[in-house]
């Protein structure tokens, strides 16, 4: 039998301190927009899905998580990477590590959401690998 052949990551379920911060947030970055108010399932969360036709974020508020553990950071690939040092001024976003990173084939910048996830943004998918 041969391997799955994934192509992305289709979504990702996060637990976030400020639902409605978290969501503004990633709205105001990237676009996303409300795909689904409420998971049926987890009626007692709150929680909403948001995202655009390619990426899917799963948010469901929990106060006290901390996003310290298994993840160091997930990454997004930015169409329009020359525009992400404005659009974080824009916002009041940090950005991390001294600005942007030059790596062998891409460039990244690094910056933190509001519940402390940091994200990469990236200007090659997959860093060109």
């Amino acid at each position: 039998m041969s391997n799955l052949k994934a192509t992305s990551i289709d979504h990702v379920n996060m637990k976030v301190k400020n639902l409605e911060k978290s969501v503004e947030f990633y709205k105001s970055l990237f676009g996303f927009e409300i795909k689904q108010e409420e998971n049926p399932n987890k009626a007692d969360v709150p929680s909403k899905i948001i995202g655009n036709d390619t990426i899917k974020l799963c948010l469901y508020e929990v106060p006290e998580m901390s996003p310290e553990g298994g993840i160091a950071h997930f990454g997004f690939n930015i169409i329009n990477f020359d525009e992400i040092i404005e659009k974080c001024k824009e916002l009041d976003i940090q950005i991390l590590y001294g600005g942007e990173i030059d790596w062998e084939k891409s460039k990244s910048v690094y910056i933190v959401d509001p519940s402390g996830y940091e994200l990469e943004l990236g200007q090659v998918s997959g860093g060109g690998l």
